[in-house]
């Protein structure tokens, strides 16, 4: 694992307090399913597309010297004709060709904003801060926290709006929040299969919500039922993947999303995909992925765009493409990998930077968070 200290920091840095201090001790209670190896597929299975991959290009860069209130950018979503940006210094707005930048001044509950989503039946906007969760409507901000809400934990990683219900992953368990009733579920290691209360992504299904638990791999609940079940890791090393693709790669998951039947899930070791029968393990080793260290990851439709240290990378399961930028000359690289094929081509422009931790895709857009501002890129085939 090639961890680039100087820029490690920038996500939250409590992840890594965890890591240095309390080390990880795998829960012997949990049992697992475990597939016999011969029934895992390596393939899409019955989903398996034959569409080509979406390459994108022509990236147009923002930071602080060009639209941006400072140059770390956390995350970035798509909303109709605007793209909000989480950063260190605030909420960053593009509206109309312009920037507005909304801070604590403003009524928002931490300058630092590390996930939004927006719900789309109202249209409200959720703001997952480093010091409790934003709901921005009808131009104004009303701030939860442990104080004023029974919220979990003010350090929220990710959100995700799921009907009346917004759910958050934060550093003290996982939480959902009934718009209706205003009223917070908690979800921690007392009563939901965790290791410890630390959750770091959140998504949701039709009938089910996945969260990304800290040494816990992915915690399944189901909504009708309100039953919880855990995927960890089977084999239960720290350090590789002694049998492959008989689970989640790793319990140390940072992020988990769901389309087309499909969940993936992001960990800071590897890369795993969930059809609800097999599970598929991939690694920079052994696939396009750029790096084993995945700050985030977002599905869409077939493909599934992966947020690393060492660039961006999409796949449908079998194909793949990494986009990469040279820092010193800010030139980009894209590498296609189609089965055993592989290319690669030179571009002009690039990403803002290696270090990705964010995305959203709508229609022929592509915005991205990284460590040094956002990246826009645009469907070239």
């Amino acid at each position: 694992m090639n961890i680039q200290t100087k820029h490690f920091k920038i996500i939250v840095p409590m992840a890594i307090l965890v890591i240095a201090s309390l080390g990880f001790v795998r829960p012997e209670e949990r049992s697992p399913v475990l597939h016999d190896s011969s029934d895992i597929s390596t393939t899409n299975n019955s989903k398996e597309t034959k569409k080509p991959m979406p390459i994108y290009g022509n990236w147009k860069n923002y930071d602080s010297k060009n639209g941006l209130p400072g140059d770390k950018a956390y995350c970035v979503k798509i909303d109709g004709e605007r793209i909000l940006v989480g950063t260190h210094e605030g909420l960053a707005v593009l509206e109309n060709g312009k920037w507005k930048t909304y801070t604590t001044d403003d009524g928002l509950a931490h300058n630092g904003v590390l996930a939004i989503d927006v719900d789309q039946a109202t249209g409200d906007v959720w703001l997952g801060t480093m010091g409790g969760l934003s709901r921005w409507s009808t131009g104004k901000f009303e701030n939860f926290n442990q104080m004023n809400s029974g919220m979990p934990n003010d350090l929220i990683y990710a959100v995700t709006c799921d009907e009346k219900f917004v759910w958050v992953a934060t550093g003290g368990g996982a939480g959902s929040y009934n718009t209706y009733t205003r009223k917070w579920e908690i979800f921690t290691e007392e009563n939901a299969p965790m290791h410890e209360p630390w959750t770091y992504g959140v998504c949701a299904s039709k009938d089910k919500i996945f969260i990304a638990a800290w040494g816990g791999g992915v915690i399944e609940y189901t909504k009708k039922t309100k039953k919880f079940r855990d995927y960890v890791d089977p084999d239960g090393n720290m350090e590789i993947d002694l049998f492959p693709d008989d689970g989640v790669v790793h319990d140390i998951t940072t992020g988990t999303s769901w389309a087309n039947d499909i969940l993936w899930v992001a960990t800071y070791f590897g890369l795993s995909r969930y059809d609800g029968v097999h599970w598929k393990g991939y690694f920079d080793h052994d696939s396009g992925l750029a790096s084993n260290f995945i700050n985030f990851i977002k599905a869409k439709d077939d493909y599934a765009f992966i947020c690393t240290d060492q660039g961006l990378s999409c796949t449908d399961g079998n194909n793949w493409v990494t986009y990469t930028t040279n820092e010193k000359t800010n030139k980009g690289k894209t590498i296609i990998l189609n089965g055993t094929d592989k290319k690669e081509l030179g571009e002009s422009t690039s990403l803002a930077h290696n270090f990705i931790l964010g995305v959203d895709i709508v229609g022929n857009d592509i915005w991205v968070a990284t460590a040094e501002g956002v990246s826009h890129g645009q469907l070239k085939h």
